[in-house]
C-alpha cells in the first residue's frame, strides 16, 4: 500500500476516534451539547484546523502571561479554541468558559488514552 493510502487511512481513523471523544465527553458533561456523531467529526476537524491557525497565534501573543502563570494560561487558549469551535459548528452547543475549560481537559484526557491529539501542532 502508498504511502499517501496509509496517510490518509491514518487520518480517517484518528477523526473518527476524535469524533468518538468528543462525543463521550460531551455526555460527560451537562454544560456540552452535540447534536449526533457527524456534527463530533466535523468539530474534530474544526479544533483540529483552529489548532494549527488560531492557537499558535494566540500563544505567541500571550507569551509573558503563560510565563508568569507558569504555562496554564494554556489551559485557557484551549479553553477559547473550544469556544471559538462552539460559534463556528451549529449543533455545538458550549454554556460558557468553564464548560469549555472542563471540555478541554477531558477531552484531552480521552484523546490521551486513544492516542489522539487534538491540542498538539504535529510539524
Amino acid at each position: 500500500m502508498s504511502n499517501s493510502k496509509r496517510g490518509f487511512g491514518n487520518v480517517l481513523v484518528q477523526l473518527v476516534v476524535a469524533g468518538l471523544a468528543v462525543i463521550i465527553t460531551s455526555y460527560l458533561l451537562p454544560g456540552v451539547i452535540v447534536d449526533s456523531f457527524w456534527i463530533a467529526i466535523v468539530i474534530a476537524v474544526v479544533i483540529s484546523l483552529l489548532n494549527y491557525t488560531i492557537k499558535p497565534i494566540l500563544i505567541i501573543l500571550t507569551i509573558p502571561i503563560t510565563i508568569f502563570t507558569l504555562g496554564l494560561f494554556l489551559l485557557v487558549i484551549n479553553a477559547l479554541i473550544i469556544l471559538l469551535a462552539a460559534e463556528i459548528v451549529p449543533g455545538f452547543e458550549v454554556n460558557g468558559f468553564w464548560w469549555a475549560l472542563f471540555f478541554s481537559l477531558i477531552l484531552s484526557i480521552i484523546n490521551a488514552v486513544f492516542g489522539v491529539s487534538l491540542f498538539e501542532n504535529k510539524r
